[in-house]
């Protein structure tokens, strides 16, 4: 009898001790829901610069526009430091963050550009629509030019025995097929597509810098340059890293002191993180290959 009531606290007391913790545990996981799906721009982060990083190949613009977007909405932000490491990749891509860098500009948000190892041609498309670009004198930059690449494996398919046949409803719908040779007048129709896409990219240049066309048309062949041969052709303000960029930033916007900067960090997926073998969402799209041509603003000479 005595045995029985003693036990009776102690079970009382596991049994609240486990109801907390399982109401604790529930309380967490609606918290961290309710995060997830919380909209940014409903968080408002503050404060004086918000650093984006662009990264990688350049396959998508969604993540780079939205943050943009997100900033510009939110008037705690006074200034946008991009940080670009990217040879270029997509001509979409790369002329949507352009726009939404311009936008910024619109509404007189200071938007300023560092470069790292590498900001060519998509990359550095991005970089000239900012109003203040700065390089490392060794940055690998410039590459103002398009391209659209093609493999041709008609030989091999010879050789093996594969015989393509097609069915069209247009003479250039299979237009830079592997499977047979180009025509020239296939080719000269890529070539339009090429060259106009490249006029393109020389006119986003001429606005950003306010450069002469014909003096962006002279180094718009596709070469690669240093961030100290940038700088002698004005297609780059200063040479200094990220945190000159940041210094200068600031005192451009009025900020005394250390100014305080935001940045997003990349959200990891549920299951890479558990099994900690995740990695970054750029790195991983620079990594996987392209099934087919793509016209590109790209730095890729291998």
């Amino acid at each position: 009898m005595e045995n029985t009531i003693s036990n009776k606290p102690q079970r009382s007391f596991f049994r609240s001790f486990f109801r907390f913790s399982a109401g604790l545990i529930i309380l967490m996981v609606l918290v961290s829901i309710g995060s997830a799906f919380l909209p940014d721009r409903w968080k408002s982060p503050s404060g004086d610069i918000a650093l984006i990083r662009i990264q990688g190949m350049l396959m998508d613009s969604q993540d780079i526009v939205r943050q943009l977007t997100d900033y510009r909405h939110n008037k705690q932000v006074r200034g946008i430091l991009l940080r670009i490491d990217s040879p270029g990749g997509a001509v979409a891509p790369a002329q949507e963050i352009y726009n939404e860098i311009m936008k910024l500009r619109a509404e007189n948000i200071t938007v300023f550009a560092s470069m790292g190892t590498v900001a060519a041609s998509g990359g550095y498309y991005i970089a000239c629509a900012a109003d203040y670009v700065l390089a490392n004198p060794g940055t690998l930059t410039g590459s103002i030019s398009a391209v659209m690449a093609f493999n041709n494996i008609e030989e091999l398919t010879k050789k093996v025995g594969v015989k393509p046949d097609v069915i069209k409803s247009g003479k250039y719908k299979d237009v830079g097929s592997p499977l047979r040779a180009m025509k020239p007048e296939e080719r000269k129709l890529l070539q339009d597509v090429v060259d106009d896409v490249h006029l393109q990219f020389v006119q986003a240049v001429v606005k950003g810098r306010g450069l002469p066309i014909s003096e962006v048309r002279l180094i718009a062949d596709g070469r690669i340059m240093t961030g100290k041969q940038a700088l002698e052709l004005k297609l780059v303000d200063e040479l200094g890293g990220l945190e000159k960029t940041k210094e200068l930033l600031a005192k451009k916007i009025g900020v005394q002191g250390r100014p305080k900067v935001i940045e997003e960090k990349e959200k990891t997926p549920f299951f890479d993180w558990l099994l900690q073998g995740s990695i970054p969402s750029q790195l991983a799209a620079s990594l996987i290959p392209s099934f087919g041509p793509t016209l590109q603003y790209v730095w890729n000479p291998l």
